[in-house]
């Protein structure tokens, strides 16, 4: 079932178009991480997304229902957690979810169950009672979460959420996003750490000049710039090596040695390393260190839109 789908998708400001005919679906249950630099796009399709802006042309859909036709169901089935957080610094954690969730409909016992339940996802129900202004920066952000989530939105869309806290808030995090994932929710996930992009995202798009230029996998993105691994093998004695053995494996196309490493180059989307190592334990070739040099989303990011993501 798709959650969201964007056809033909264009926001003009004046001659500029910031966004050009996007379009893409996003099926139920998907992490799906959308990636691009300042002034790509990404945030101006977002807020279309979230029903902060109106699109100049095309379609979204939010559950087969048009958002503009459908506001208040669109309203009622998105939860937001902007970049920049949106809290209330005057207002106790309590009350910040309680005014959020408010804002959804909700009222007697149900806001006050929801509200619970949000601060005890994020780890806050002991600090329920507490001004923002005295917590750390990663507690904020966890209570921005609280604060979309509380009206349990199908689709929740999370903007650089673990920019600038410490590492154990953003381990935090992103363990939340798994559970909200395992609980149902559909989940938009933008970050400039492209190792959480990995770790977390079933599926992938880049947005570059307002344009979706890659859309996949993490490995059929890969792909898209590269269908070689290099698998560097540091070794004792490689002069014992048989290198036309070693390029009969399945796979391999080159075999190099540089004095005491063994670089080969392997077809991507073969599994060979195993039979190698294998190879090399049947030969009685002592293994110092094993490296795959395969291609990371950095690269993918950088080979495809010529600038690194915080341009």
């Amino acid at each position: 079932m798709k959650v969201l789908e964007l056809k033909n998708l264009t926001r003009r400001f004046g001659d500029f178009v910031a966004v050009d005919n996007v379009s893409l679906a996003i099926e139920e249950g998907e992490i799906f991480g959308f990636l691009g630099t300042n002034g790509a796009g990404k945030s101006t399709t977002i807020n279309m997304i979230s029903g902060l802006l109106r699109q100049s042309k095309g379609d979204i859909k939010l559950l087969d229902k048009e958002i503009n036709k459908n506001k208040k169901f669109a309203k009622s089935n998105i939860g937001m957690v902007p970049q920049d957080i949106a809290i209330y610094e005057d207002l106790t954690a309590h009350e910040n979810v309680q005014f959020f969730a408010g804002l959804y409909g909700l009222r007697g016992s149900e806001l006050k169950n929801r509200v619970d339940e949000a601060l005890q996802f994020v780890g806050l129900t002991s600090r329920a009672k507490d001004y923002p202004k005295n917590f750390s920066g990663g507690m904020k952000r966890r209570l921005n979460i609280a604060c979309a989530i509380a009206h349990r939105p199908k689709l929740i869309i999370m903007d650089e959420p673990t920019v600038g806290i410490d590492p154990q808030s953003r381990n935090y995090i992103l363990n939340s996003v798994h559970k909200l994932n395992e609980m149902g929710c559909t989940i938009i996930y933008t970050s400039h750490y492209m190792e959480e992009v990995e770790e977390i995202c079933s599926r992938i798009a880049i947005i570059d000049h307002g344009k979706i230029i890659a859309e996949g996998t993490k490995e059929q993105l890969k792909a898209i710039i590269t269908d070689t691994k290099d698998i560097w093998i540091g070794v004792h004695s490689p002069e014992s090596l048989n290198i036309s053995t070693l390029k009969a494996i399945n796979g391999v196309n080159e075999v190099q040695v540089d004095e005491d490493v063994v670089k080969i180059n392997s077809r991507a989307d073969v599994n060979n390393l195993n039979r190698i190592i294998q190879y090399f334990i049947n030969s009685g070739i002592e293994i110092r260190s094993i490296d795959e040099q395969a291609p990371n989303l950095d690269t993918v990011f950088l080979t495809l839109t010529g600038r690194t993501l915080r341009d």
